[in-house]
C-alpha cells in the first residue's frame, strides 16, 4: 500500500528537532510520497534541502503563499518566476486568497493569485488553492481564468457539498486531511456523494492534525487516521482508498 500526502510543511521549523525521524515514521506507516508547497522565499532553501535529503519521496511546488503577499509581493512573484524557469516543480502552491488574517490584501492577493495561475499554464502544471474565508472570491477568479489548462488541488477543502461540486467544475482534485475527522468539521457528512475519482490526502503537517491528535502537532504519518475516516464514509477498504487517492495524486502531478 502507497499513502500520498499532498500537502506537508516538512520544511517547517515545528520539525526542527526531528526532521528525519518524523518522515521515517510516515514511511513505515507506508506514506512514501510527500509534496511539498511553498509559502515564499525565506523557505526555498529549506525546501530544496529537504529534496535533497530524500529525493526518492519528496516533490516541490513553487508559489507564494497568499498570507505572504505583502508590500513586496511583485519581488516575491519575481522569485517564484525565477525559480519556475530555473527547474522542475510538480505545481505552482500553494496560492490563493486567505481573508482571515487580513481582509484590507485582497487586491493584491487576487493579482498575485491571476499571475501565478498564468505562470502555471505557462509551464502546464496543477495549481493548489490556499481558500480561508474566501469561496466566493476564490470562484469568481477561477471563473475568469478557466479553460482546459486550469486543473489541480483544492487544498485543505472544508466547504459545502454545493462548493465541492463547483471546485471540481473548474478541474480540481479536493485535498481532504484532518477536517474530515473533526465533529463539526461537516466535510464527513456528504464527502460520499463525490465520488473518489476527485479525491487526494493531505495532512497540511504540522498543522490541523486529525483526532485523537487535534490540537497537537500534525505530521504526515497522521494521514492514517485520515485514510481510516474515509474507509469509513464511503465503505471500502483503507487499501482501496490509499490506491485511488495516490493515482489521482499522480494525474495531477504527473509522478
Amino acid at each position: 500500500m502507497i499513502i500520498t500526502d499532498t500537502h506537508t510543511h516538512l520544511y517547517s521549523d515545528a520539525f526542527d528537532e526531528d526532521r528525519h525521524d518524523m518522515i521515517q515514521r510516515a514511511m513505515a506507516q507506508n506514506v512514501t510520497r510527500f509534496f511539498i508547497p511553498a509559502i515564499d522565499s525565506g523557505y526555498t532553501d529549506a525546501m530544496l534541502q529537504l529534496e535533497s535529503d530524500f529525493p526518492e519521496h519528496v516533490f516541490l511546488m513553487m508559489g507564494l503563499h497568499p498570507t505572504s503577499v505583502k508590500a513586496n509581493y511583485k519581488e516575491e512573484l519575481k522569485h517564484v518566476e525565477a525559480m519556475l524557469a530555473k527547474r522542475h516543480f510538480y505545481a505552482v502552491g500553494e496560492i490563493g486568497i486567505d481573508l482571515y488574517w487580513d481582509t484590507s490584501t485582497l487586491e493584491i492577493q487576487k493579482d498575485a493569485f491571476k499571475q501565478q495561475i498564468n505562470l502555471a499554464k505557462h509551464y502546464g502544471l496543477p495549481i493548489v488553492i490556499h481558500c480561508r474565508e474566501a469561496f466566493d472570491e476564490i470562484f469568481d477568479v477561477l471563473e475568469e481564468v478557466k479553460d482546459d489548462k486550469l486543473f489541480g488541488i483544492f487544498h485543505c477543502f472544508t466547504g459545502t457539498l454545493e462548493q465541492a461540486h463547483q471546485a471540481i467544475s473548474y478541474n480540481m482534485k479536493l485535498g481532504i486531511g484532518g477536517v474530515a475527522t473533526f465533529k463539526n468539521g461537516k466535510i464527513d457528512q456528504f464527502l460520499n456523494n463525490i465520488d473518489l475519482k476527485h479525491i487526494v490526502l493531505e495532512t497540511d503537517s504540522p498543522y490541523l492534525a486529525p483526532k485523537p491528535f487535534r490540537g497537537k502537532r500534525n505530521e504526515s504519518a497522521y494521514i492514517t487516521k485520515v485514510l481510516e475516516k474515509l474507509s469509513e464514509i464511503y465503505t471500502v477498504s483503507e487499501e482501496k482508498i490509499a490506491e485511488i487517492t495516490t493515482q489521482n495524486s499522480k494525474e495531477i502531478f504527473g509522478i
